[in-house]
């Protein structure tokens, strides 16, 4: 992406303190969502990050990943498979118990959304501790998906999160804070 366009993007966030604790610096996608230039250039980015590879569907984790990850698959016309918190989903599912800061989560897919050898593809809003974009991982490689990259909207580079990802994954951050 154009250095311009990025700093737009960046313009965009919204800076919210003490939520959703004291002492966290929330940054806010609301505002980029809300304006059709700055979402247009946030799936431009991540359709970029996509570059030749010839990626059959796009992943996204419960709930603001859905917004990219649909947006992004619509545009280059291939499926998108949603990644939901436990029992979400009506089917017959693959689930990953991950660790969070404080306790378990688990997430889950349907057992047929990514068929082996399919190459995906993880648009996100945020990449922080990296543990549910990990586990989403996981699952797609557990059913044989080929992962070809992790896309983040945001990456908070002082959680160190991307060392939780798998190291065959190319990650790609369009905003590093």
């Amino acid at each position: 992406m154009k250095d311009t366009d990025l700093q737009k993007l960046e313009e965009g966030i919204r800076d919210v303190q003490d939520f959703p604790k004291p002492g966290i610096l929330f940054k806010d996608i609301t505002p980029v969502l809300s304006d059709g230039n700055l979402f247009r250039l946030a799936i431009d980015g991540f359709i970029e990050t996509a570059r030749e590879e010839k990626v059959s569907k796009i992943i996204g984790i419960d709930a603001r990943g859905f917004i990219f990850g649909a947006a992004v698959a619509d545009r280059l016309g291939i499926g998108f498979v949603p990644i939901r918190k436990k029992g979400k989903l009506p089917w017959q599912c693959e689930a990953i118990a991950y660790k969070l800061e404080y306790g378990e989560a688990e997430v889950e897919v349907h057992r047929d959304a990514i068929a082996p050898g399919e190459k995906v593809m993880m648009d996100e809003d945020l990449l922080a501790t990296g543990g549910t974009a990990a586990a989403a991982l996981e699952l797609v490689q557990k059913l044989g998906g080929d992962v070809i990259c992790a896309t983040f909207l945001i990456e908070l580079e002082f959680l160190d999160g991307r060392k939780n990802l798998p190291d065959d994954v190319r990650v790609e951050s369009l905003l590093t804070y």
